[in-house]
């Protein structure tokens, strides 16, 4: 017999353009998850660049979000995020999914990305989604106490 909760619809991630409007809710979701947060003005500039921006939704409400620039054959995820409110259910995974499905539709043969090394949740979906890495950026990232390095990683599409 069903219980009441197995009654219950699942929500329903989408996901979609990023507009104007939802850069105050991509500045609030950034700047909870890190220390050195973008700034309202990059986000903006990746719309008005171009870039593919991209929300996710779960039955309408905002989650999270990712950004990638396409051009030489190249994809670059600039920023993905998931709300902190929504983290470890899978929707990093499935953002990531949906941009390297955006990537390959460009016809990119490779898809880059830069990670914290000390983001080990990270590393390890970007290792399970097939990512290898492929070299380190010294000093990439300001960090508390001076710069921390960027492990560089790549998948070919």
């Amino acid at each position: 017999m069903a219980t009441a909760a197995q009654n219950l619809p699942m929500p329903r991630l989408t996901m979609r353009r990023m507009l104007e409007s939802d850069v105050g809710d991509v500045v609030v979701t950034e700047r909870l998850a890190y220390a050195f947060p973008w700034s309202e003005g990059i986000f903006r500039d990746c719309l008005r660049a171009g870039y593919i921006c991209r929300v996710a939704e779960l039955d309408h409400l905002f989650v999270g979000y990712g950004i990638l620039s396409v051009g030489a054959g190249e994809a670059h995820v600039l920023n993905v995020c998931v709300h902190a409110d929504f983290r470890f259910r899978g929707l990093g995974r499935h953002l990531m999914l949906h941009l390297i499905e955006l990537a390959r539709s460009t016809g990119a043969h490779d898809l880059f990305l830069e990670v914290r090394p000390s983001n080990p949740i990270a590393v390890r979906l970007y290792h399970s989604l097939g990512m290898q890495q492929i070299g380190v950026r010294r000093g990439y990232y300001q960090a508390e106490h001076g710069r921390e390095d960027a492990i560089v990683m790549r998948l070919s599409l």
